[in-house]
């Protein structure tokens, strides 16, 4: 078996799932914690890794179980309940991780960081790899681009924030009305790299 196309597939799917088709900035999915963790660089570099390795292990678990127990049982429907479940478990893991290693991390995040189990990103990632029919190669490369995609955004997000932290906005945008317009200006930007790829 020639697995060449299969890692090619699987390259270009990443690349898109970070750029083109962002999980974030294209599907408007996870902002909550993006919105909320996104006023430290440091504080969203360690949920944005988080995200990373959640995504891609997730995944590869839901799309292992999703092939060889849901599909030969007939149990397809039940993808929702077993996905959020192996989600939760994954999740536990980075919290017990992130407190023993890194308690101050694990502090800041907070609340933000169990919300993971919840984060639509997360989900939505999976339910996009069965809905699409990726191979197990191709779903790998999936949520590592999406978790990728998400991590770069949180951070290009903190990064802007915190300087804008020392310049003067008018009243009535403070807080989360300029945070809004700066999602919707990188979600503009990010989009554009579709254009810039269907012209070549």
């Amino acid at each position: 078996m020639n697995a060449g196309p299969e890692i090619s597939q699987a390259f270009i799917v990443c690349i898109s799932a970070v750029f083109t088709q962002n999980i974030l900035l294209t599907y408007f999915l996870g902002l909550c914690p993006f919105l909320g963790v996104s006023r430290e660089v440091k504080t969203a570099t360690g949920l944005g890794f988080a995200v990373i390795f959640v995504l891609t292990s997730t995944c590869m678990l839901n799309w292992l179980v999703y092939h060889y127990v849901l599909v030969p049982l007939n149990l397809e429907f039940f993808r929702f309940i077993l996905f959020i479940i192996i989600i939760a478990a994954f999740v536990q893991l980075v919290e017990m991780v992130l407190d023993r290693y890194s308690p101050f991390l694990y502090q800041q995040l907070g609340v933000f960081l169990p919300l993971i189990t919840v984060n639509c990103a997360i989900l939505g990632a999976s339910l996009f790899m069965v809905i699409r029919d990726y191979s197990f190669i191709v779903a790998v490369g999936y949520g590592f681009g999406s978790g990728l995609g998400w991590f770069l955004a949180i951070i290009a997000m903190a990064g802007i924030r915190q300087k804008l932290a020392n310049d003067r906005i008018p009243q009535g945008l403070q807080g989360p009305g300029i945070t809004l317009i700066i999602a919707g200006l990188m979600a503009l930007a990010f989009m554009g790299f579709s254009g810039v790829l269907q012209a070549r």
